[in-house]
């Protein structure tokens, strides 16, 4: 495999992770290092082991995982998505709840997995291609990785210039992401 056709896969896949890092930076008020290197690890992490996962799985259950991958992505990112709407519209309007951090915890690896889901169908691919797996997934993942930190960076520059209704515009790019994978063929 030509290092353009693996940096072009690398970039494809990261396209989702730096869509939901924007969107994820904007429903939070500030990114601090520790969200920026948690989501980005885990992004870059996730986006790395989905593939070998795939290339373990191989021809046998190829079919039903592509066919349910981009469902799986989509309900996620969707649920991720709609939350975020809802809290941008701050119905509490100032009360002492703490917001959720979806870095951490449960959104953290739902955000994870959904925005890894493709890379699982590319593992596939390299299989049936009989790839040798070890040098495409450390550029997967350091691409995925790099992209979701510069996905954060800008969503965070955006959030402060237009205010805390970003976090719908954020919700609204997580619908829209949720949306492409569900069509994707």
């Amino acid at each position: 495999m030509s290092w353009t056709v693996l940096f072009t896969i690398a970039f494809a896949l990261a396209m989702d992770a730096f869509a939901v890092a924007i969107g994820t930076s904007l429903s939070l008020k500030t990114v601090s290092r520790r969200q920026t290197f948690r989501l980005a690890f885990h992004f870059a992490l996730f986006q790395a082991l989905m593939p070998i996962l795939g290339w373990s799985v191989g021809r046998t259950l190829a079919a039903p995982l592509v066919k349910w991958g981009n469902t799986v992505a989509f309900v996620l990112l969707t649920l991720i998505a709609l939350r975020a709407i809802w809290e941008g519209f701050d119905f509490k309007q100032g009360a002492a709840e703490p917001r959720r951090d979806p870095t951490r915890g449960a959104s953290l690896v739902g955000l994870s997995v959904a925005t890894s889901i493709d890379a699982l169908a590319v593992g596939l691919s390299f299989a049936v291609l009989e790839v040798n797996i070890w040098t495409p997934i450390l550029i997967i993942g350091l691409v995925a990785g790099g992209m979701t930190h510069l996905g954060l960076i800008l969503g965070s520059r955006l959030g402060r210039l237009f205010g805390s209704r970003m976090e719908i515009l954020g919700g609204l790019v997580l619908l829209a992401v949720a949306t492409k994978i569900l069509l994707q063929p």
